[in-house]
């Protein structure tokens, strides 16, 4: 029985992937002329929706890398047809794989500019909420971000960064750098606070609450708070860390020696997820301008 995945999840879970057939790095054909009306059907109207939602809510980034995909909201991406467009974009390729997997292989594959993709997508009963990341939320939420080259080169490096954590008994704190940036991230823009982050995008519910909701906290991005901060993973998320360039992560992700930051902190308890500090520096008004 195939090991459950570790990262970027927090916890253990039951997997509903389709394990049984994956390759040792756990690629799977996509398999598209599998896929049912039904399930073409439920990608439209999931597309739909959240596309509706990324033209008011999204960084301008997140739309024109939609936009260079080309996708059709009537049925299914063929990632091979979405891998010419990467690779002549940035490089990059998505491989089809069960559902989650182990945190070594999933380090690996961005490392080589490869975003691991779910190939099972969600039934009627989950259009609001889905608790395993699905073929919609990885193909939506981050492939076309994938079309930036600065958030790519990002990607990458944090590929790269993952054997050094896992020496250092740090995993931990990677993933929160995973989750408030690449899943729950937020950015600057000239017509105020936008979202990034696939786990928003993805999700119509905390699409708009993550910008229009006066309840959670929304703060200057930090590298070292974010790497000891904890997050939540069955509720909107209570602090959001807001981006002033995608330059910005790229360079706090490739250009900083995380060692020293692990030795400091990896055996410390966290950042509560609702937490504000003195110090930081936070935003009261998502819908400010430059």
């Amino acid at each position: 029985m195939m090991r459950p995945p570790q990262a970027p999840s927090q916890h253990q879970q039951q997997l509903r992937g389709n394990y049984a057939q994956a390759a040792d790095d756990y690629t799977v054909p996509q398999d598209w002329q599998h896929y049912s009306a039904d399930e073409h059907d439920i990608w439209r109207l999931l597309f739909e929706r959240q596309l509706q939602l990324a033209h008011t809510y999204a960084t301008p980034e997140f739309i024109a890398g939609m936009d260079k995909l080309g996708l059709s909201t009537q049925q299914i991406p063929k990632f091979d047809d979405t891998n010419k467009i990467l690779r002549r974009l940035t490089g990059w390729k998505i491989v089809a794989v069960p559902g989650l997997i182990p945190e070594d292989h999933f380090f690996a594959h961005l490392a080589q500019r490869q975003f691991p993709v779910s190939v099972w997508i969600r039934g009627r009963n989950e259009l609001e909420y889905l608790v395993e990341p699905d073929l919609f939320h990885d193909f939506f939420g981050h492939v076309p971000m994938l079309t930036h080259p600065v958030f790519a080169r990002f990607m990458q490096a944090y590929g790269t960064a993952g054997p050094k954590a896992k020496a250092l008994g740090a995993v931990h704190m990677l993933a929160r750098l995973y989750w408030y940036t690449v899943e729950f991230g937020l950015i600057r823009t000239s017509h105020g606070l936008k979202a990034y982050g696939a786990g928003i995008l993805s999700s119509p519910g905390e699409t708009v609450y993550s910008i229009d909701s006066l309840l959670p906290h929304r703060i200057a991005f930090d590298l070292t708070r974010v790497l000891r901060t904890e997050y939540l993973i069955d509720d909107y998320q209570q602090l959001y860390f807001v981006l002033d360039s995608f330059e910005q992560l790229f360079h706090a992700g490739y250009d900083t020696d995380f060692a020293p930051l692990y030795q400091q902190y990896a055996q410390s308890p966290g950042i509560a997820p609702h937490q504000l500090l003195p110090e930081d520096h936070e935003f009261v008004d998502a819908r400010l301008t430059l």
